[in-house]
């Protein structure tokens, strides 16, 4: 077994999005060839109505999958497509664009006005970008749940762990997506499969991510700074790291325990040509996209 080593710690940034939506972002709209198949990932945590209500209007998407995490609140969604719903607390929507969908995710809060949830990216391959859309909205009760015996829990969202195999299926990139949760004060080796690319983004608590022997990993902001003085394994609430490659984690929580997302797929090694929502192989495959956007043929499916 190899240690996979800490390339990179990133702490997320500050971000508006949508029609003012305040977020962090771990990462995205850069080189993808880092978090291959992953593009974006953002976390819109907030307690504050005012820096969430007015969410994320209609938008076309094409060519990826959005997968949205909901801790805390509600997130109310529609489509052009007649999809209508809403995700609450512990619930999961994994959405394929594919050949084209305009949606909206319009977030609310809980009774104390807290809204919190993850959204990640997840391109597909050039012979899935034109599927047909489809949804796949998963309850929290059935999410499956792992307790070790030491108390660390493990939310299996999609892949397998631990013998358990999350609710989502049919990825193109065959991704890992769990929520860990380690005890104050415990080390715990988890498995990834050596040739997926990982990361992990910290969201409670503390601890540290052991390296392999090597070379120091490198402390950013994600706008590609560096802090020389930094400490280069200690991770914190929106801390983002990113792996190099090997088959195990190990993670050493701090005094008040560690919960963080830790997410892993097979790099699909492809061309991409990315503007805003949309995600294709080719520059003219883009424009063709937000030509049709603009002449009324985006919609391919259920017209």
């Amino acid at each position: 077994m190899s240690i996979r080593a800490v390339k990179r710690l990133i702490q997320a940034t500050p971000t508006i999005e949508g029609a003012g939506v305040r977020l962090h972002r771990g990462f995205g709209f850069g080189d993808t060839e880092e978090f291959d198949p992953f593009l974006l990932f953002d976390d819109f945590r907030n307690d504050r109505p005012a820096d969430y209500l007015k969410g994320f209007p209609w938008h076309p998407h094409r060519g990826i999958e959005t997968i949205t995490y909901v801790l805390s609140g509600t997130v109310e969604h529609g489509d052009s497509l007649g999809n209508r719903g809403a995700l609450g607390a512990g619930d999961i929507q994994w959405m394929t664009a594919g050949s084209g969908i305009i949606h909206q995710e319009m977030p609310k809060g809980d009774a104390q006005g807290r809204m919190h949830g993850f959204q990640l990216w997840a391109n597909l391959p050039a012979s899935l970008k034109m599927t047909a859309p489809r949804y796949q909205d998963v309850s929290a009760r059935d999410i499956p749940s792992i307790a070790d015996d030491d108390g660390t829990a493990v939310r299996v969202v999609c892949g397998e762990f631990w013998g358990k195999r999350g609710p989502v299926d049919g990825i193109a990139a065959d991704p890992s997506y769990l929520d860990v949760s380690v005890p104050p004060n415990t080390r715990k080796t988890l498995p990834v499969e050596v040739t997926r690319h990982a990361f992990a983004y910290v969201f409670a608590g503390s601890g540290s991510f052991r390296n392999a022997s090597g070379p120091r990993p490198v402390l950013t902001d994600n706008t590609g700074s560096t802090d020389d003085n930094a400490v280069y394994n200690d991770a914190r609430d929106r801390s983002l790291i990113v792996f190099d490659r090997g088959d195990e984690v190990t993670v050493q929580a701090g005094d008040q325990g560690i919960r963080f997302l830790l997410v892993s797929g097979k790099p699909l090694q492809e061309p991409v040509a990315w503007y805003g929502p949309i995600v294709m192989n080719t520059e003219a495959q883009l424009r063709q996209a937000f030509d049709e956007f603009r002449n009324g043929t985006f919609i391919k499916q259920g017209r």
